[in-house]
C-alpha cells in the first residue's frame, strides 16, 4: 500500500542534514505531518587481504559514548560516484588505496524516517600509501581475521549499522560457492 504525499516542507538544514515536515496520507485515509531527515549518503569499504582479513578502525563515536570497530567511511562529495568516495575515504582513514572495488551490498539504514543511502564496496586489492591524512577518525587500525567478524558482533565490538551490514554482506559473499 502506497503512502501519499500531499507536499513537504523544509524546517531545518545544514551541511550535514536537512529536517522536513512531509504531509503525507496513509492508505487508510489518515492525514499528518511527518517528519523526514534527509541526509548525504555514504560509502564504505571493506578492504579485504590474502589471509581474509578485513581492515577495521577502532573509533569513539561521542553520540553514544561508545568504542566499536568500524570500515573505513565517509561521506559522498558534490561531484562524486559512491565508488570514488568509498575509495578516498579507505585511502584518508587508513593509508591503504583500493586497486579496485566492487559493490558489495546497498542499503537504506532507516528509510521510514530518513532517505539514507549506503554504498558498501569490497577491496580484495589494495596498496599501501603511507600513514592516514585523516587523523581524527580512529585510535588504530587492525587487520581483523573474518573468522572473528561474529564473535566481535556478539560481544557488541561492531555496532555501526553501516559495518554490520557490510560485514554480514562479506560473510555471505565469501561463503558462497565460487567466492
Amino acid at each position: 500500500m502506497r503512502w501519499r504525499i500531499h507536499g513537504e516542507r523544509q524546517i531545518y538544514d545544514n551541511p550535514w542534514l536537512d529536517l522536513w515536515l512531509v504531509d503525507v496520507e496513509q492508505p487508510d485515509g489518515h492525514r499528518y505531518e511527518h517528519h523526514v531527515i534527509k541526509l548525504r549518503h555514504l560509502a564504505v569499504t571493506a578492504l579485504l587481504d590474502e589471509e581474509r582479513r578485513v581492515l577495521m578502525l577502532w573509533r569513539h563515536r561521542f553520540v553514544t559514548d561508545t568504542w566499536a570497530w568500524e570500515l573505513p567511511m565517509g561521506l559522498i562529495e558534490d561531484g562524486e560516484t559512491p565508488e570514488e568516495a568509498a575509495a578516498r575515504e579507505a585511502e584518508e582513514e587508513t593509508g591503504w588505496r583500493p586497486k579496485s572495488l566492487r559493490p558489495l551490498v546497498y542499503a537504506e539504514p532507516a528509510n521510514g524516517i530518513t532517505d539514507a543511502e549506503h554504498h558498501v564496496f569490497l577491496a580484495e586489492r589494495s596498496v599501501w600509501t603511507g600513514p592516514p591524512t585523516e587523523v581524527n577518525e580512529a585510535e588504530r587500525l587492525a587487520w581483523v581475521p573474518l573468522s572473528e567478524v561474529r564473535e566481535m558482533i556478539r560481544r557488541r565490538e561492531i555496532v555501526s549499522g553501516a559495518t554490520l551490514v557490510g560485514l554480514l554482506a562479506l560473510l555471505v559473499d565469501q561463503a558462497a560457492p565460487g567466492s
